[in-house]
């Protein structure tokens, strides 16, 4: 029976030896986002290697919003390849058929609708060789809204290019990185499988099991942009709480991968900290998004997941809101500024990096 969201990491296909693969696979999942595809797929070809160093590649998942094909051939001219899902398989299969198709030896996973900065492969390529135990490698990252205008950064984690310490303990507290900044060795994807565990929430499981048995680099320079909107598996999830659901599994598997002693302080600071993010977020969709009712689906729900006097604030504040219809122009700037503020602050409290199909 096929499993749209495996309980279990997805076998990857291990390659044979070829001196003639390529040091790069820059592998572009997209579903229903054709509008923000030619700019993720320009920002790779503006500092693309060769065809036989680098590989690039969009895994369509059976979009209906456009021609996909015709739009990567338009753009790539035969530089970037195609590949279009025979049915909808999500977009944890996706990520699966991605890497599996992948004949590099590192893996950069890159949302149709995120980008990356020039210097990116670069940056990263000189960790990976500096640091030759690295199982996977990061950047610092920026949040961009669907115009591409910054809304906030990422927390820096070192003020130089290295490894990170302890960075598995780091990680089963608080996501601390987006999907788009990250590269992975093949040979790690081969090694511990592919996303499993939820359909919002697995990238932050995926860079969790990575630290359990590999060195993870970081560079603070930013070098990719993190989309946010609402057209995507975070923003659906916002409005379904399927988030919280979500999350409540990813962070019990979180648990395996990390010692004994541990697990019980780690699973509630990673609750703490996922319900001071999601608090904040509440704010932004009131106010920024106009969406109450996702508002207040959110600050329930993340009260029920987290009792606590800052839950319970938030989620009287919004109802109180929403039942005098406060929608002061003043205060609604100041609050989006401390709701982002937040959010920056407790950025890399998002358990995921937001996964997108």
């Amino acid at each position: 029976m096929f499993e749209r969201i495996p309980k279990s990491p997805p076998k990857i296909a291990r390659l044979t030896y070829d001196a003639n693969r390529p040091l790069w696979s820059i592998m572009i999942p997209s579903y229903n986002c054709i509008h923000y595809l030619r700019y993720t797929i320009n920002s790779v070809l503006l500092q693309a290697l060769s065809q036989k160093e680098m590989q690039i590649e969009v895994i369509d998942d059976h979009s209906t919003d456009g021609d996909v094909e015709a739009l990567v051939n338009e753009i790539g001219k035969g530089r970037v390849g195609f590949y279009r899902q025979t049915k909808n398989v999500g977009h944890l299969r996706n990520f699966e058929t991605c890497i599996n198709r992948a004949k590099g030896k590192l893996i950069h996973i890159l949302h149709g609708d995120d980008a990356i900065k020039l210097g990116f492969y670069e940056e990263l390529g000189s960790l990976f060789n500096k640091f030759p135990k690295l199982g996977a490698a990061f950047t610092h990252s920026i949040n961009i809204d669907k115009d591409n205008n910054p809304l906030w950064v990422s927390p820096v984690m070192l003020d130089e290019p290295g490894v990170i310490e302890n960075f598995l303990l780091k990680s089963a507290e608080r996501s601390l990185l987006q999907t788009p900044s990250i590269v992975v060795k093949r040979s790690v994807y081969e090694d511990i499988g592919s996303f499993y565990g939820g359909y919002y929430g697995e990238d932050w499981l995926m860079w969790t099991r990575i630290a359990a048995f590999y060195e993870v680099g970081y560079s603070p320079k930013i070098l990719a942009e993190y989309r946010v909107h609402t057209d995507n598996v975070t923003g659906n999830s916002l409005v379904t709480g399927q988030n919280i659901r979500d999350i409540k599994v990813i962070i019990d598997a979180i648990q395996e991968y990390i010692p004994k002693e541990k697990r019980r302080v780690l699973r509630r600071k990673a609750k703490r900290n996922y319900s001071t993010y999601i608090t904040s977020t509440a704010d932004w969709l009131y106010h920024r998004e106009n969406d109450s009712k996702s508002a207040l689906l959110q600050v329930w729900e993340v009260f029920k997941f987290y009792p606590s006097s800052r839950t319970f604030y938030f989620l009287v504040k919004i109802s109180a809101k929403i039942a005098i219809g406060y929608k002061d122009k003043e205060t609604m700037s100041k609050e989006i500024g401390i709701a982002e503020g937040a959010i920056t602050r407790n950025h890399e409290n998002t358990p995921i990096d937001h996964q997108k199909i």
